[in-house]
């Protein structure tokens, strides 16, 4: 159930979402998706609940549940997401250009997973680098009458750590992942040198050659 006062196209648009979840699990995400929005300051799992006005009504656990427990695959949601960004946002027919790019998001204390020392491109200062989580991110370039340049809505991510899984090896998974859904031809992957990444995503937009 939806916080009472929750825009009609608003539950609509989240009910697009219902088959990534169990029916708890759907309640849980909308509520905390309510809350997203709605709220003005720190946007953590417990201020989400405040911006959704179920601090009185949910335990915290609840909402934390969500995120650690229950069950439900970030990739289909962000699959989800992509299939309505395609049918709402982009002309009929058009080609589907996917940029992967990656970012820190800084965070700070000892019990926060999967983070370590990154090149930060927006620190200042003699060494640009800081403190937290690094993000491969994949998402859709769409163009909004109301904007007069171009947007990325980001629909895949992926968490890069030192030692695992590279970032370029990220960035092909999630690349494949979207163009798999839709014909031959439609997704036209794209990037901005000089990062590994994004030199990644402009090799792909080149003519098919030996896989590598």
């Amino acid at each position: 159930m939806l916080p009472d006062g929750t825009l009609p196209s608003l539950a609509a648009l989240l009910a697009v979402f219902r088959s990534c979840f169990t029916a708890p699990g759907h309640r849980s995400f909308a509520a905390l998706a309510v809350g997203l929005i709605a709220q003005t300051r720190r946007r953590t799992v417990c201020g989400m609940l405040l911006g959704a006005g179920l601090e009185r009504a949910w335990h915290h656990c609840r909402a934390h549940r969500f995120f650690s427990t229950a069950r439900w695959c970030t990739d289909a949601l962000g699959l989800a997401l992509c299939d309505l960004i395609v049918a709402r946002l982009l002309p009929p027919g058009s080609a589907i250009t996917v940029v992967v790019d990656d970012t820190l998001f800084k965070r700070s204390g000892k019990k926060v997973f999967g983070v370590a020392w990154h090149h930060d491109g927006a620190a200042k200062g003699p060494k640009p680098i800081g403190f937290g989580n690094c993000w491969v991110i994949a998402g859709i370039i769409v163009q909004l009458p109301f904007l007069s340049r171009p947007l990325c809505l980001p629909v895949l991510a992926r968490l890069w750590r030192p030692g695992r899984t590279g970032k370029i090896a990220f960035a092909r998974e999630m690349v494949e992942a979207i163009a798999a859904r839709y014909p031959p031809g439609w997704c036209t992957p794209s990037g901005t040198p000089p990062t590994p990444v994004n030199t990644y995503a402009a090799w792909t937009s080149q003519s098919p050659g030996p896989a590598g």
